[in-house]
């Protein structure tokens, strides 16, 4: 259920986005909550509870968090961009957006535009 339906939900749209320390902190977050719902407490041998640890959830979804789906998504999506042929449309917005150069504080006005 987390693989098929909750991560591809949480992620979609991901690719523009900005991975700042805080939206990776969130993600974390929201992801160990949404798995401590899923798998539940540890049983203990004299029969109590415990809320599994985060070392715990990053065994049971083989240290595949939700910070590296997303890098490795848009590691994926970058090869796969380089790969398109240079008439595709993509490609050419991306290609004209890279090669725009402005200095740290320059406005759009300042550039001419």
């Amino acid at each position: 259920m987390y693989w098929s339906i909750i991560r591809p939900t949480v992620t979609y749209a991901y690719e523009p986005w900005v991975l700042k320390e805080t939206t990776k902190n969130k993600l974390m977050v929201c992801e160990r909550k949404m798995l401590r719902r899923i798998f539940g407490p540890t049983k203990e041998r004299d029969g109590t509870g415990r809320i599994k640890t985060n070392d715990e959830l990053d065994e049971i979804i083989r240290h595949k968090n939700i910070i590296n789906h997303t890098k490795a998504q848009r590691l994926s999506w970058f090869g796969h961009l380089h790969r398109m042929p240079e008439e595709r449309m993509v490609k050419r917005i991306i290609q004209v957006a890279t090669d725009i150069n402005r200095t740290t504080g320059e406005t759009k006005e300042q550039m001419g535009r």
